[in-house]
């Protein structure tokens, strides 16, 4: 959720925390503040709404401070406003800081404080956690680093906390448990994130930081420690990252940048895994855990949002190819439904970030019984990824636009070959079969390509047409019955217009009461044995006056002269085909959330990373 950043060093704070936040606005865009050690007291500012206000309302102030936090905020307690933004200062006015994550018993912890004469500012748990930690440094007459070790032992929630207190002029503590944390290791400077995009420009060196580790951060040092006072050793990592990958590089937004990278994305995700001409897979997650997957009675696909979407076609494509029982939960279920798992199942996490809050307590709900962990994340060093048994990076990069494009196809190339190794392990898939498969899967690139090139300006123009439609219904069968899903879940993250996906063969069990002549209903509709089932469900809804857009493969003579409008996409096999037809539901998507004036990039009341409950 909420992005933070922390410098500490020689040069001056402020200007490296701006250029910080706004790289992690998609974090949050409710409100943004900073904080500056400033000699012998601590300087904060702080607005409402989007980074660039903040900016306006520091122009033209003097600030020299070496040290400083920033925060940009996605509301969780108390309305976006300018009090509730963060940083929050503690009652004595010597203590800063912000949070990400949720403090679950602050409500006791406020009462206890209000009891012992504290008054509050703001409406979050997160000046309550401030001032317990103030109060437990006060009373106990010890440093801040001891007071936060023994806050965080009475605190229930989630957290990323950074700190900065006039007593210590040079230093920042952070600590973590539930949301993510990197410092990046500069030349006589520390910076410190939410992720590395805020880091890129000054080093290529972090360590990333675990649950239950705390960080004094100076200058020319960095301390770890856990929560019993014990050092640890860092382990730093080179990033792979480029400066490039989250500027927008000419795009008018982000989405429509990563929209229009998938061709190299996914011929990334694909790269070095796959040889079509010999034929041959290779994953090296799937050989390391190879006699767990053949001794499997189960797959449990575990994940939130577009990539619950993604292991939903996935949970198709590996059922058909590899004959093992394959389950789809959304992981915020999983988690507390007390399911039963065994040593027998294996449990696939999907997350472009790797942080995703209920799918890391997920899996280590499932890992604690028994179960094997394989983590399909984009994030390299992410929290899912440092847990799992095994696993496979996406290589989608950067993805900043806050609606989900890239991560998803990547995420689906990745899933294919993970369905077509583990059908080759077990001998369940023909070799004709799997040779096609692969075929296909290599011309994937050059199939989006052509979309992109093709049909761009026709699905902007098809977009104007349903630009003020209150309501959208997407249908699809079989494996595109997943991207039905994501179409409607891209449309409504992006243009506010309510929408619905349905397999398309439930239609006539409710959906179709909602069909007038004011609906569109958009077809995921390529060629495949279904094919004369949609196109009897394209003339349901014709006879219903409805308006239908359809996305169908090239060569389909039928399906054009019952349409309102058409899209095309290049034929491929039909396990296949889906990663091609999303591409332009998330163009149709873009265009009509543009044409409404809507910031794409973002969507109201949405963060990137769900890193909280």
């Amino acid at each position: 959720m909420c992005g933070i950043v922390g410098y500490v060093g020689c040069n001056l704070a402020y200007p490296v925390l701006i250029d910080g936040l706004k790289k992690l606005e998609y974090r949050g865009y409710d409100s943004a503040g900073v904080a500056l050690h400033a000699g012998n007291s601590l300087e904060v500012y702080k607005k409402e709404g989007k980074v660039a206000n903040l900016e306006e309302y520091v122009y033209g102030k003097n600030i020299q401070a070496t040290v400083g936090i920033g925060h940009t905020r996605w509301a969780t307690h108390g309305v976006p406003s300018d009090r509730n933004a963060h940083p929050h200062l503690s009652n004595s006015g010597g203590i800063a800081m912000i949070h990400n994550g949720i403090i679950e018993n602050y409500a006791q912890l406020k009462e206890e404080l209000v009891l012992k004469g504290y008054t509050f500012k703001s409406d979050t748990d997160s000046e309550v956690l401030l001032n317990f930690i103030e109060d437990i440094k006060i009373n106990n007459e010890c440093s801040l680093e001891e007071a936060v070790r023994i806050a965080l032992r009475r605190v229930v929630g989630a957290y990323v906390i950074l700190l900065i207190d006039t007593d210590l002029p040079d230093t920042i503590i952070a600590a973590r448990k539930g949301s993510p944390l990197v410092i990046g290791i500069g030349e006589n400077a520390h910076y410190l994130g939410s992720d590395a995009s805020p880091m890129l420009a000054y080093t290529k060196e972090v360590v990333y930081i675990n649950d239950y580790e705390l960080a004094i951060v100076k200058p020319d040092e960095l301390i770890l420690k856990n929560l019993g006072n014990e050092r640890i050793t860092p382990f730093v990592q080179k990033l792979d990252m480029e400066l490039a990958a989250i500027e927008k590089g000419g795009f008018d937004h982000f989405m429509l940048k990563e929209i229009f990278e998938q061709p190299q994305t996914i011929f990334d995700s694909l790269r070095g895994r796959m040889d079509a001409t010999i034929p041959a897979i290779t994953l090296s997650g799937i050989e390391k855990i190879k006699g767990k997957i053949l001794e499997a009675n189960r797959i449990i696909i575990v994940a939130c949002g577009t990539s619950w979407h993604a292991g939903l076609l996935a949970e198709y494509v590996i059922e058909e190819l590899c004959r093992v029982n394959v389950e789809v939960e959304y992981a915020s279920e999983f988690r507390y439904r007390n399911p039963i798992i065994t040593d027998k199942d294996i449990i696939i996490a999907v997350s472009q970030s790797g942080e995703t809050a209920d799918t890391l307590v997920a899996i280590e709900n499932a890992q604690k019984q028994g179960a094997t962990i394989f983590g399909l994340v984009n994030v390299v060093g992410s929290s899912i990824a440092r847990m799992s048994d095994a696993g496979a990076y996406t290589h989608a990069g950067p993805e900043i636009g806050v609606a989900s494009t890239k991560a998803f196809t990547a995420q689906l190339a990745v899933l294919y070959l993970v369905a077509l190794k583990i059908g080759q392990l077990k001998g369940t898939i023909e070799n004709t079969l799997f040779n096609k498969l692969l075929e296909d899967l290599a011309k994937v690139p050059e199939h989006v390509q052509h979309i992109l090139e093709d049909q761009n300006e026709h699905i902007r123009e098809v977009a104007k047409k349903y630009t003020d439609a209150r309501d959208f219904l997407y249908l699809g069968r079989g494996y595109n019955f997943p991207i039905a899903l994501e179409g409607a879940l891209k449309l409504k993250e992006i243009s506010y217009i309510h929408a619905e996906g349905y397999p398309a063969a439930e239609m006539k069990h409710g959906p179709i009461a909602l069909v007038d002549e004011s609906l569109p209903v958009v077809f995921v509709a390529t060629k495949d044995p279904y094919h004369e089932k949609i196109v009897s469900n394209i003339q349901e809804i014709k006879a219903r006056k409805g308006m239908v857009v359809a996305v169908i493969s090239q060569g389909d003579e039928v399906i054009p002269t019952l349409a309102d409008d058409v899209i095309v996409v290049p034929q491929i096999h039909e396990i296949i085909a889906p990663i091609l037809s999303v591409v332009p539901l998330q163009l149709l998507s873009y265009y009509i959330g543009l044409n409404r004036g809507l910031d794409v990039d973002k969507p109201r009341n949405l963060a990137k990373s769900v890193t909280v409950e």
